[in-house]
């Protein structure tokens, strides 16, 4: 099993700027997407643990909407985005509208409807979607998104996927959170890029860093 962090600061700082760009336009396009100008704070990037990952979520049993895209191509792995439940419902606010939704902003994400499970699917797919395309791009390898798989559940489950799917090759992934604001709704929304180890150090060459 090989640890990420045997790479050096200027690996990290190559990622971190992957992170930067990839978030940046991602959230750009969520805001043509919503039909608002969107606010983003300059992300936060860090290599964490499987096991750590939902200490920046709430907690393991903390209740998270994950919306996982597959990565395939010359590019293998996988990249999933989440929000809370707040940031949930905030963004089907800005969506919908208030009066579009079956509750107010406080209501349990369990009880969301299939539009809402829907739309909030969409709102992923075109953030990792778009993500995985600046990323593409930046190393002009080709890199194809799977159709994108939503769960509701604590954060332990969702974030069990990965950790097995990946926990066999690599002991991190690259962990981004993204603060933005459309209108008057704050969002917190997180990203989770795993690639595999080859990918990875593809991923890190083909931007000239050995």
């Amino acid at each position: 099993m090989s640890n990420f962090m045997k790479y050096n600061a200027m690996h990290f700082d190559t990622l971190r700027e992957i992170a930067n760009i990839g978030s940046g336009n991602a959230i750009a396009a969520l805001g043509k997407m919503l039909g608002h100008k969107i606010r983003m704070s300059v992300p936060v990037i860090n290599l964490v643990d499987f096991k750590d990952i939902a200490k920046f979520i709430g907690g393991a049993e903390n209740i998270i909407i994950g919306i996982l895209v597959g990565i395939s191509g010359e590019i293998n792995g996988i990249m999933m985005f989440m929000v809370k439940q707040d940031s949930a419902a905030n963004l089907l606010d800005i969506l919908m509208g208030s009066a579009g939704r079956a509750g107010g902003a406080e209501r349990d994400v369990l009880n969301f409807t299939e539009v809402e499970h829907s739309a909030l699917t969409e709102i992923g797919n075109i953030l990792c979607s778009s993500y995985l395309g600046s990323l593409s791009s930046l190393i002009n390898k080709r890199i194809i998104p799977s159709v994108p798989m939503l769960s509701i559940d604590m954060a332990n489950a969702i974030l069990s996927v990965p950790a097995i799917e990946f926990g066999k090759v690599a002991d991190q992934a690259l962990f981004i959170e993204s603060v933005f604001q459309a209108e008057t709704q704050n969002v917190s929304g997180y990203f989770l890029l795993v690639p595999d180890l080859p990918s990875f150090n593809l991923i890190l060459s083909s931007l000239g860093v050995e």
